[in-house]
């Protein structure tokens, strides 16, 4: 279907209680396995809609070897809106559940971890569940900047702020998004915020407008996830999301070098201090450990928080620099797309993300 096409809405089928939309770009190296822990989810009735967004490898023949996932194809990007936003929208359009689930086809999901999370969002009484999945890390790259990464992110994004009544901060994770149908079409869902590269923060901040209830937390427990595979991956993500996920990147920047060059240099003190008898420079040390368990609030395994001490720091300096850089030129890249922004300014946390202006597409390499 295309995404433009004014059809009117599929019923809502009773028998339903989750709709899992999955937007799918070349895809064929993490799909299947995300399909088999979906399809494997029991305690909840579900259907599944994996939407190809112009896939030129195997993604859409992977779908379609799954009984009962519906595929079905994104359509012409409309202008100005992300490739990403233009597929969940229309997966949305063919949705017939009571609720949505928004995953990527980068996630495994635990066995009834639906159930599980369909429970949690009515406990909580919340209108929008995001979980912000265990992140999988294999290469040197990974583990070294990873966990640098998310670390900041949960501070600079608290989810207990975010799930405070009324507070200023909103956030979601794009990877594990579960809201209710009504509400999300009541804010006017991703269509609202298609031209938004921080598409999952823009809707959260939908939802705190509008007076809906976030839930937000770390769901290691329900979903994992390897974002990227290789460095290439990586710099070019977090090149498109750094600068608007922190205002202040060159700030951020200087600090983490700094945060860098002082921890290691309290660690040679404190050497240097034990050899030489003089014991109490080893009090020093104790900055190092202060670096690091902020670091490992991020939820790595510690030899993962190690490899980020020594080298994910400067690495994470330099992301920043890239994308803000980037965003500054006013272009930023992902999956063969080119998309046209405004340089990200230095807003608080409760204004809009930068908006995309217009977007160029370019065929893939």
């Amino acid at each position: 279907m295309n995404s433009s096409d004014p059809a009117a809405l599929p019923p809502e089928n009773p028998n339903l209680e989750v709709s899992i939309i999955i937007p799918a770009r070349n895809e064929e190296a993490n799909l299947s396995a995300c399909l088999e822990s979906l399809t494997a989810q029991c305690g909840v009735t579900f259907e599944i809609i994996v939407v190809d967004d112009g896939s030129t490898d195997r993604t859409r023949e992977i779908a379609q070897k799954f009984s009962g996932v519906r595929v079905i194809s994104a359509g012409t990007v409309h202008a100005g809106w992300t490739g990403k936003n233009n597929a969940v929208v229309a997966g949305g359009k063919e949705a017939r559940a009571k609720w949505l689930l928004f995953t990527d086809a980068d996630t495994v999901h635990l066995p009834a971890s639906l159930a599980r999370a369909l429970a949690e969002v009515k406990q909580k009484q919340a209108d929008l569940l995001s979980y912000s999945p265990k992140q999988v890390v294999v290469t040197f790259a990974e583990r070294a900047v990873m966990p640098v990464i998310f670390a900041e992110l949960a501070a600079q994004y608290p989810p207990h702020k975010v799930r405070e009544l009324g507070a200023e901060i909103a956030a979601a994770n794009g990877q594990y998004i579960l809201v209710r149908h009504a509400a999300y079409d009541a804010v006017g869902g991703h269509a609202a915020v298609a031209t938004e590269i921080l598409e999952d923060v823009a809707l959260a901040r939908l939802f705190r407008n509008a007076s809906q209830r976030l839930h937000f937390r770390y769901g290691g427990d329900a979903v994992r996830t390897r974002m990227y595979r290789n460095w290439g991956q990586l710099r070019d993500g977090w090149t498109k999301n750094l600068a608007l996920l922190f205002p202040r990147a060159e700030f951020l920047a200087f600090q983490s070098l700094i945060l860098w060059i002082a921890a290691w240099s309290t660690i040679a003190i404190a050497v240097s201090g034990a050899t030489s008898r003089h014991f109490v420079w080893i009090l020093v040390a104790a900055f190092w450990l202060l670096v690091y368990r902020r670091i490992r609030t991020a939820h790595f395994a510690a030899v993962n928080n190690m490899l980020a001490m020594a080298f994910g720091l400067p690495m994470f300096a330099y992301l920043l620099l890239r994308s803000k850089k980037a965003h500054a030129s006013g272009q930023v890249s992902w999956k063969g797309r080119t998309y046209i922004v405004s340089a990200p300014t230095e807003p608080r946390l409760a204004r809009p993300v930068s908006k995309i202006e217009s977007q160029k597409l370019r065929a893939e390499n």
